[in-house]
């Protein structure tokens, strides 16, 4: 299941689902957490749950930030001393690859920067697009032309541009960006520190695997990071192939500093699993 796919199914506990158990929810949310790691959660996946609710989940569990909220929203996260770590741009399909889509993604992605900046954000997500029948190299160069237009504006204003990883297996079918080298060679060819991947752990599971090796190979082209459950993108515990605690420890030991985001589709009772997915990744 993927963003575009969940939202359009409305495929999410109903409101009446929303609040678990008082007692087990009180158990998770007075646990304390150490902090090393920032954690935050995309939006999308617990869009059910009105936002001024969720953000005040939120700051009671130890999450700093809600992603991909769109601007006029950014009060209800500062009304809970939240930020929006990952700022919404342009569609995931019609990206950077293509020369055609240019004008009108690095519109997309300039209002984003200019609005990130006057927030006081940090990072602004894009997407290479679909392949549809383009060879890699030449979408390599056409992302490199688009962003070179576009990253000098970042770093004035101190916003990373973030380009996300995910998998063409089985979520985003022809999307270009599927691998962790190619997304690497494409940071370096900008030449900006203020261009960095959304390495999403769990798309590169699914695509390539290798997740903490890779971590480690690739640290310095990484910006941002999320989690979810292999298989089935639902909660990262005990049900599922990854182990998170050491590939958070991995994450650490790069001197990472940023925020990780939760991005896994719930299928207990979701506050609960949010709070449980803080404190498995609390190393």
């Amino acid at each position: 299941m993927d963003r575009r796919s969940f939202i359009a199914s409305g495929a999410v506990a109903s409101a009446a689902t929303f609040l678990c158990a008082p007692a087990a929810l009180a158990e998770e949310t007075n646990r304390k957490i150490k902090g090393r790691i920032k954690q935050s959660v995309s939006r999308w996946c617990f869009d059910k749950i009105p936002l001024d609710e969720f953000a005040r989940h939120c700051a009671t569990i130890g999450i700093g930030s809600i992603e991909l909220v769109a601007p006029k929203k950014w009060p209800v996260l500062k009304k809970h001393g939240l930020i929006c770590a990952m700022t919404p741009s342009h569609s995931i399909t019609k990206g950077l690859n293509r020369i055609e889509n240019h004008h009108h993604c690095l519109a997309k992605i300039r209002k984003s920067i200019e609005d990130t900046a006057e927030a006081g954000f940090p990072n602004v997500i894009c997407f290479s697009g679909n392949r549809a029948g383009m060879d890699d190299d030449e979408g390599l160069k056409n992302c490199e032309i688009a962003l070179k237009q576009i990253v000098g504006f970042a770093e004035e204003k101190n916003i990373t541009l973030c380009m996300e990883l995910l998998n063409s297996k089985r979520n985003h079918k022809d999307y270009m960006c599927d691998r962790t080298a190619w997304g690497a060679e494409l940071v370096q060819k900008v030449g900006s520190d203020r261009f960095r991947l959304l390495y999403d752990i769990y798309h590169m599971q699914v695509q390539e695997g290798d997740v903490i090796a890779t971590i480690k190979e690739f640290a310095n082209s990484i910006g941002h990071y999320h989690t979810a459950g292999v298989p089935g993108r639902h909660e990262i515990n005990d049900s599922q192939e990854l182990h998170y605690p050491p590939i958070m420890k991995a994450i650490l030991e790069t001197g990472y500093k940023g925020y990780v985001g939760h991005e896994f589709v719930p299928k207990k009772d979701p506050l609960r699993s949010l709070a449980q997915a803080v404190h498995i990744c609390d190393v």
